[in-house]
């Protein structure tokens, strides 16, 4: 990777933030140890010095608030999974979440003074995630925390709180209206926002006391929002300011927003593809939408347009389970394998009921992609579709080195032909049943020529076929 440089970054009112204003002082490297763009292909990561394929599925988002965050995590380690989102959410779904601040004997909060549970569960989660050879993608600020029922109760709203009034704040009393109508001044509070000087020092104060946490570890990726829809000021203002933070301890940290758009065309998601000197990675889970051909060819679009400054694409959230509103089960299988064979560096399956979490179908996935990437490393090879033919829509997919090694998904029982004319000689293919996470038959074929590929039964596939 070329030494890091923020340059000047265009924001949407139209200034320049230099590379002073945002950092303070001069480049900070990566740490060798560190959660970074692989330095020989930044399509994908690095992690203690290693190329590492980020695999994951769990049964939350704010996974630290769980009673029972250790043996999950557990769970999935012993599936092949090293992956999780952690939203710093703390609102009350389940009943065992808690809020960030102290609560008061007069039942209000105090902004300034800090809840030791929700602190120590946070730290909990750092500890035993960096244990595990998991690495954590936090996401700071969760839209859905500040709107509806959940604002009502909420800390930051001024009924709750000894800090601040309504008039003071900005604040109203109730928000009703869903969160991607981007009507709550809590996301507009930054300077070249509305400058809300009130509010902004709790919410810096709060995002510096992540960063005490997390600083100490290696193994953190930031991402601002939970698929927003807000203005790019308040997204690049919190991811100068983390840098910043981290620049003065030392530290260089990845960090990138999610864009609320399912098209990864919109001009939106081009606030993180065109400033590759702010945000360090893309997260594109919201093309986990699309169904079919279109999922990879978004995908493959947005490949194409980070290909000048290439950076890891990750798809922390993949959606799609039986009785959900998203896709049904095997969209999210189809959808987590085009992504991963796609060229995403990352793929998580979606926390239930809107994913497959860490559901027996998703370990199957898990497992079986894990097994497959004993044989091929995907961070040395690229999408090729061009290398099939006698495909049919949405039947198979593929990655290869050609001449080398190739990984090819099925997405149904079938056949395509793989083009090996470029490869002579002899290749092993083996044969991996991604619908029950199951090794199936391995074979020999000869290379020099048009191959044909026939899938060992029904069901989801995936094949690896390299050199004897």
């Amino acid at each position: 990777m070329t030494e890091f440089r923020l340059s000047v970054l265009a924001v949407s009112s139209g200034v320049l933030l230099t590379a002073a204003a945002v950092l303070g002082q001069g480049p900070v490297g990566f740490p060798p140890e560190a959660i970074q763009p692989y330095h020989e292909n930044p399509w994908y990561w690095q992690y203690d010095g290693r190329p590492i394929l980020l695999l994951g599925g769990s049964k939350d988002d704010n996974l630290f608030q769980l009673p029972d965050l250790e043996q999950h995590l557990d769970e999935m380690k012993a599936v092949g999974a090293n992956y999780i989102r952690n939203t710093m959410s703390d609102r009350h779904d389940r009943g065992y979440e808690v809020y960030p601040f102290l609560r008061l004997p007069n039942g209000k909060y105090d902004l300034n003074r800090w809840n030791p549970e929700y602190w120590s569960r946070f730290e909990r989660m750092l500890r035993l995630t960096h244990e595990r050879g998991i690495v954590v993608q936090i996401e700071v600020w969760d839209r859905f925390d500040y709107s509806r029922q959940h604002w009502e109760p909420h800390p930051y709203n001024p009924k709750n709180n000894v800090n601040y009034g309504y008039e003071e704040s900005g604040f109203q009393p109730h928000y009703p209206d869903h969160p991607g109508r981007n009507r709550q001044p809590f996301f507009f509070t930054t300077p070249r926002q509305r400058n809300n000087r009130v509010v902004l020092p709790y919410q810096q104060r709060f995002v510096e006391k992540i960063l005490s946490h997390t600083l100490a570890y290696d193994h953190v990726l930031y991402c601002i929002d939970n698929e927003t829809s807000g203005e790019e000021a308040w997204a690049a203002y919190w991811a100068s300011f983390i840098k910043k933070r981290a620049a003065a301890e030392g530290k260089r940290v990845c960090v990138t927003e999610m864009w609320d758009d399912w098209d990864l065309r919109a001009p939106r998601h081009r606030r993180t593809f065109d400033h590759p000197e702010l945000y360090d990675y893309v997260d594109v889970s919201q093309n986990n939408h699309q169904k079919g051909e279109r999922h990879w060819q978004n995908f493959q679009w947005a490949r194409s347009y980070l290909s000048q400054r290439p950076r890891p694409m990750n798809c922390v959230k993949t959606y799609g389970a039986d009785g959900a509103r998203f896709g049904n089960t095997r969209d999210g299988v189809e959808r987590w394998w085009r992504a991963l064979v796609g060229g995403a560096a990352a793929v998580r399956f979606h926390r239930p009921p809107s994913g497959l979490g860490l559901s027996d179908r998703a370990k199957a996935s898990i497992r079986a992609a894990r097994a497959a990437l004993q044989y091929v490393r995907l961070w040395e090879m690229a999408p090729a579709n061009e290398l099939l033919r006698e495909r049919e829509e949405n039947e198979a997919y593929a990655s290869a080195q050609v001449g080398y090694q190739y990984l090819i998904y099925f997405t149904r029982a079938g056949s395509v032909e793989l083009d090996l004319r470029r490869a002579k000689g002899k290749f092993v293919i083996r044969w991996f049943d991604v619908w029950n996470g199951r090794r199936g038959p391995t074979a020999t074929i000869e290379g020099g020529r048009w191959c044909e590929l026939r899938t060992p039964g029904e069901g989801m596939w995936a094949a690896t076929i390299t050199r004897s």
